[in-house]
């Protein structure tokens, strides 16, 4: 999955990556959810839905993310069903 061409605010996009693999201070769209229906169920509740703005505040397990002006705690199983594009700053 691609998203070649598109731009999103002042980055460019790159392709879906586990939302773990994102290092401190970057920003990624959220692109799709996997797991069981309860999980996925749970993790949109919190707002993690298709397009939504994160940004790593501390990569580990757990690992500390930015979501929608709030700081949520996720333990690497989780961040690994969190696919997201990274937006990468335009040079």
């Amino acid at each position: 999955m691609k998203a070649s061409g598109h731009t999103a605010g002042a980055g460019v996009m790159a392709e879906v990556v586990p939302l773990g693999s994102l290092r401190a201070g970057e920003r990624g769209l959220v692109g799709e959810i996997l797991g069981r229906c309860d999980q996925v169920h749970r993790l949109r509740e919190l707002g993690m839905h298709d397009g939504a703005h994160v940004q790593m505040i501390r990569p580990g397990s757990p690992c500390i993310i930015g979501l929608r002006g709030q700081r949520l705690g996720f333990r690497m199983d989780e961040c690994a069903c969190v696919l997201v594009r990274p937006i990468h700053a335009a040079s």
